[in-house]
């Protein structure tokens, strides 16, 4: 059995990896786990030659110590493991998943095309990893003499918010500020009623999280718009933003929904996927 991968962290050495590597220190402190930091050297495809093989090889071990070494300046994180992978940085981050805790990446890494708003790895760890994913975009840092926001959840009564309220709740505990819990109608299904069970179920769901988490406080929204709209307005005031990785209107088959993958590309701050 391999032994447990804690937080883990992809890194290669891009100002998106280290925001993601001081995001994964703090929250490896904070739940007192152990930090994992990979760096992933090889290319998806094909096989290089092992000339290149060994100068990539060789590169990827640089980049990793940079970032070990970045990790120990942070300070506090119980352990740091390395983890070079002879693999792609999405394949090794998504195979390794279901030993972590959750998974943290960066929007955006080194080879990005100009003008995404979210890079290939990010998009493939949170479309394909096991289990929670946190990308890390925007502001995330006290900053001195500001008062710090809620964590916000998107939530409507379906099993992917059921999660995204957990991973919520724990969140605003470790950082001791409030929850702020958003539900939108718009987006409920298109049956008569939808809409008032869908309210019926978000209230039943956060209740219970109340119930199990007596520290948090939790402020409701209930949003008569889209939970696009709703969720990416309140994101601007927030520490993070959690959501499902698909909600009660999810295209069967899809790994990641319209409304997760929306939040990903534009709020301005970590975003959170549980499933």
């Amino acid at each position: 059995m391999s032994a447990p991968r804690g937080i883990l962290v992809g890194y290669d050495g891009s100002s998106g990896s280290s925001a993601a590597l001081g995001w994964a220190a703090r929250e490896a402190r904070s739940r007192g786990s152990v930090l994992t930091v990979c760096h992933g050297w090889a290319p998806g495809y094909p096989a290089p030659a092992a000339e290149v093989a060994a100068f990539a090889r060789g590169s990827g071990e640089r980049i990793l110590a940079q970032g070990l070494q970045y990790a120990r300046d942070l300070r506090g994180v119980r352990e740091i493991r390395p983890l070079l992978a002879d693999e792609s940085a999405a394949a090794a981050l998504c195979a390794c998943s279901g030993d972590a805790e959750m998974v943290v990446v960066g929007s955006r890494g080194q080879g990005g095309v100009p003008g995404l708003l979210l890079g290939s790895v990010s998009s493939q760890v949170a479309a394909h990893a096991r289990g929670r994913v946190v990308v890390v975009r925007g502001h995330w840092q006290r900053v001195p003499g500001h008062v710090p926001g809620p964590v916000v959840v998107g939530a409507e009564g379906s099993a992917a918010s059921a999660a995204a309220v957990v991973f919520a709740f724990e969140e605003a505990a470790l950082r001791e500020t409030f929850l702020l819990a958003v539900c939108a109608l718009a987006d409920a299904p298109g049956v008569l009623g939808g809409g008032g069970q869908v309210k019926h179920d978000f209230e039943e769901l956060i209740a219970v999280a109340e119930k199990g988490n007596p520290e948090v406080a939790v402020r409701r929204h209930i949003a008569d718009g889209s939970a696009r709209a709703a969720l990416l307005t309140a994101a601007f005031e927030a520490q993070m933003v959690v959501v499902g990785a698909r909600g009660l209107g999810g295209v069967r088959g899809m790994m990641l929904g319209s409304v997760s993958h929306t939040v990903l590309s534009h709020a301005p701050c970590p975003v959170g996927i549980a499933r």
